[in-house]
């Protein structure tokens, strides 16, 4: 069995200096450890009180006594060094697998709680599915369409539990498209709207496939000035007119966004998938910049944790 006395050690000094970047920035809810030590291969992430243990699938093999005692010190570690209750530590078991959603239930409840980003306030739940509720990755991003929203007609397009949508419209912006095809993540998302005082009759949610809301709103001619699109990599969701693969749809999904696009307007995308490779097509037709190392947070090791465009008319 590992000695935790290192992963300990590392966490230890991450959370030193960690902690004290977040109060100086006001945030409550980011990473303080991601497979820093090769032999302790998990992620950790604090959301206020709370803490957010993930496994990183290895592939390794251990007898599963041994295994479970081992995930049960890593658990106790975290809450030791980080002086919470262990009941505060929520463990996640995490394997690679294609076509599980981001979504996918975890079989707990667990208990809805709010933690404070840029002045915003978002509802998470660390139990209930394999994410949170707040992708911590896109803190930037955000920050960089709050910014931008002043005055501007915004549409959210896989919007999950629309936190892009918040920044947006406490931002300035004129009003709002929220569009998810989860009636879960809509209600979550309205909870997020509510929370932070958001007036609904401006910002709309729409519960729809991304595929189907793009040729509609085309079809209507819909225009906005700002649009921010974080597909998941894969998704076979039956309530979708068919599966989606972000390396073979995004083309056809940035085409589609930009009809609706302003002449002056921005179309934020950004998506996980490790092997992406933009459509070079989509150079020649628009301004495309890549701007992954501005997207992502001073808190994460990983600097390819996902990738992110800025891509405007020509």
């Amino acid at each position: 069995m590992s000695d935790f006395v290192v992963f300990e050690n590392r966490l230890r000094k991450n959370h030193k200096h960690w902690s004290k970047w977040a109060r100086r920035n006001g945030i409550m809810a980011y990473r303080l450890y991601d497979r820093d030590v090769p032999e302790f291969p998990f992620i950790v992430d604090l959301y206020g009180q709370r803490a957010h243990l993930q496994e990183v699938d290895t592939g390794w093999q251990l007898d599963e006594n041994d295994y479970l005692q081992w995930l049960a010190s890593a658990r106790q570690s975290v809450a030791t060094v980080l002086g919470l209750g262990l009941e505060a530590v929520s463990l996640k078991q995490r394997r690679r697998q294609r076509g599980v959603s981001q979504y996918e239930m975890t079989g707990n409840d667990g208990e809805d709680f709010v933690v404070e980003e840029g002045g915003h306030r978002f509802i998470v739940n660390l139990d209930r599915y394999l994410d949170t509720g707040l992708f911590l990755d896109h803190r930037p991003t955000r920050a960089r369409v709050q910014l931008e929203a002043p005055g501007k007609r915004f549409l959210n397009l896989f919007a999950y539990t629309g936190s892009f949508s918040v920044y947006a419209a406490r931002g300035g912006a004129t009003h709002s498209v929220t569009v998810d095809m989860s009636n879960t993540y809509q209600d979550w998302t309205k909870r997020n709207f509510e929370l932070n005082g958001i007036d609904l009759a401006r910002h709309q949610l729409v519960r729809a496939d991304v595929f189907r809301y793009l040729d509609e709103a085309v079809d209507q001619g819909d225009q906005f000035d700002l649009i921010v699109m974080d597909p998941p990599s894969f998704s076979n969701s039956a309530k979708m007119q068919d599966i989606l693969d972000i390396q073979r749809d995004h083309s056809h999904l940035i085409r589609q966004s930009m009809k609706l696009l302003g002449k002056d307007g921005v179309l934020y995308f950004s998506n996980n998938l490790r092997t992406f490779k933009l459509d070079q097509a989509l150079f020649s037709d628009f301004f495309c910049t890549e701007i992954t190392d501005f997207s992502i947070p001073e808190d994460f090791r990983n600097k390819r944790i996902h990738r992110c465009w800025r891509i405007t008319q020509p």
